[in-house]
């Protein structure tokens, strides 16, 4: 069952992503091209994305327990790191450029077009580097 509801979801999350258009890279660059052929629909996409989060959070929450799960799984941490910036930056840097965001480029996958495959295929390999430095970084615990 919790198959078919992340199925469910992310089939809502790509359908949505469709229409708004934000599938299109030229949409969202245009977004930040404020001193050129700015598009504001971006910011529509996300403000009803907000309000949507904004009331779900509030209705979901107030139940004892998720349905199909024993029990939430909120973040712990409130606090800013290093790490938490700098792939804010890299995140937001990279979707400037590509005009893709992952929510956006894994929709767009179905249009075909190479630019998504190669944006993908660098988002997988930017996934597996982090993993790795990552990995090397975590201190290495020797047994006695």
């Amino acid at each position: 069952m919790r198959l078919l509801a992340s199925y469910g979801v992310g089939l809502i999350f790509g359908i949505g992503i469709a229409i708004s258009g934000m599938a299109n890279p030229a949409k969202v660059t245009n977004f930040f091209d404020v001193a050129g052929i700015w598009d504001p629909s971006l910011a529509f996409v996300m403000g009803g994305a907000l309000i949507v989060t904004f009331i779900g959070y509030r209705l979901v929450l107030r139940r004892s327990a998720p349905l199909l799960a024993p029990a939430f799984q909120l973040p712990t941490r409130a606090d800013l790191d290093a790490r938490l910036l700098l792939g804010s930056v890299v995140f937001g840097v990279g979707w400037g450029i590509a005009g893709f965001c992952p929510g956006g480029a894994l929709p767009a996958l179905g249009t075909g077009r190479i630019e998504v495959f190669v944006f993908v295929a660098a988002l997988v390999c930017g996934i597996l580097v982090a993993k790795a430095v990552q990995h090397r970084a975590a201190p290495r615990q020797t047994t006695a």
